[in-house]
């Protein structure tokens, strides 16, 4: 039987790839009971951790590890596998998540870090990750992704990214290297000697590779080995082998409610955002609404702000036109990272009493940004679980609502995440919904 694979994701959109199965919005052990006994052979939970600061990041990762123990033994669970699904531009809390998952559920022979992502233009060769940027592989070092101002890097051969990230803890000569000419002519016998949470990273320029090194994987599961993995999406899709998805991309606008028109939000600020929400609105059918956010700066009370907004958007919506709402885009200088994160979630706030306070008729929702989108299903939405039914566009998840939702029954929403896509993406997914 293959073994149930684990998703701890620290933003929604690690299910980019994969249908048909559950996301979870919360952690308590009932609710991670619900995705063991799922019959989709993955699922994922929601942790959100990119968001916050390190030190509550590993609380989360403990908290959710500690519960999935508990939520195993009652369930019975033999085979399992625990993916730490992040970003493919190597942001994010490495080493502080595989560390607390090593310890609250013990025993691993291997961590590999696997971060290649094919559909979002992501490959690894000879251990440096690289991203297609104009056509041209750049070492990931070389992007914006690596001067991120709290996941910033200055290494993509990954040894040394591992030793940079685990400050020196794991000397990069220590990192086993599976390299491409290894994963293509198969690795199981060296998989199998693995021991002691050996730190591993791997090789994949397309989905062929990743397929023939999850099979190794999974073989040598069924031998006993117990593996953790840091990755991004691609590997999903490998370990999960899902059939394709019931609905073609192309025809996602089956699920749009009442053919009615509907509503994007956008939080992410890289640069492919700016350039995708520039060709989205100039698309006649929407209407932008920005949200100058520099005003939560000298005013926290945002009810005034809110209201205004919320007129504007019902008024566009009237006319028969989707509003598209979106924060400055000028990125805001702050005094530390915890002040920068703390400013996010009140922004982060703003935009979900926003979304609550959407006309209740709106046909589908197109959500814009990793971390946007989690607070979109979590607190916007407030799903406990959503069921994903695939994606309107290489990367770009959807789920759908529960037909007794308190809000917005039956409402098809867009998880998209911020680095994914050409510039023309986000106009190509809205005009598969709009019809």
């Amino acid at each position: 039987m293959a073994p149930k694979i684990i998703v701890l994701d620290d933003d929604p959109t690690g299910s980019q790839t994969v249908h048909s199965c559950l996301l979870l919005t919360q952690w308590d052990v009932e609710t991670l009971q619900i995705g063991l006994r799922d019959t989709s052979p993955i699922f994922f939970i929601l942790t959100n951790t990119r968001a916050i600061a390190p030190a509550d990041a590993n609380t989360i990762t403990r908290e959710v590890c500690h519960n999935l123990k508990i939520a195993i033994e009652l369930e019975q669970i033999k085979d399992f596998l625990i993916v730490s699904r992040s970003d493919s531009t190597l942001r994010g809390h490495y080493p502080i998540e595989t560390d607390a998952i090593a310890e609250e559920l013990g025993g691993f022979d291997a961590h590999f870090l696997v971060p290649a992502f094919f559909e979002g233009g992501r490959f690894t060769r000879d251990s440096i990750h690289y991203l297609v940027v104009n056509g041209v592989p750049t070492p990931t070092h070389l992007t914006e992704f690596a001067q991120d101002s709290v996941f910033g890097y200055t290494h993509s051969y990954l040894p040394d990214y591992v030793e940079e990230k685990t400050k020196g803890e794991i000397k990069s000569d220590k990192v086993e290297r599976f390299l491409l000419a290894d994963v293509r002519s198969g690795c199981l016998d060296r998989l199998v000697q693995l021991k002691d949470n050996q730190c591993g990273v791997v090789d994949a320029e397309n989905q062929t590779d990743m397929n023939q090194f999850a099979q190794d994987i999974l073989m040598a599961a069924g031998l006993g080995k117990k593996f953790l993995f840091r990755s991004a999406a691609s590997l999903l899709t490998a370990l999960a082998q899902l059939p394709p998805q019931p609905i073609p991309a192309e025809a996602m606008s089956k699920y749009v409610r009442n053919g009615k028109a509907g509503a994007v939000i956008v939080g992410s600020h890289v640069q492919k955002t700016t350039e995708q929400l520039q060709k989205l609105l100039e698309i006649s059918s929407t209407e932008p609404v920005e949200i100058d956010v520099s005003l939560l700066l000298t005013n926290p009370d945002a009810s005034g702000l809110l209201a205004e907004l919320l007129a504007k958007i019902h008024q566009i919506y009237a006319t028969g036109k989707s509003p598209v709402i979106f924060t400055s885009r000028k990125e805001l200088e702050f005094a530390d990272i915890e002040t920068r994160l703390n400013f996010g979630k009140r922004v982060s706030e703003l935009l979900m009493d926003i979304v609550q306070g959407l006309p209740k008729d709106i046909g589908f929702l197109i959500s814009k940004g990793g971390i946007t989108s989690n607070d979109v299903i979590s607190t916007g939405l407030k799903l406990p679980t959503a069921r994903l039914l695939g994606q309107v566009l290489a990367g770009c998840s959807v789920v759908i609502t529960p037909d007794n939702h308190f809000l917005f029954p039956k409402l098809p929403v867009v998880l998209f995440p911020g680095n994914v896509g050409n510039a023309e993406a986000l106009a190509t997914v809205y005009q598969r919904l709009n019809g």
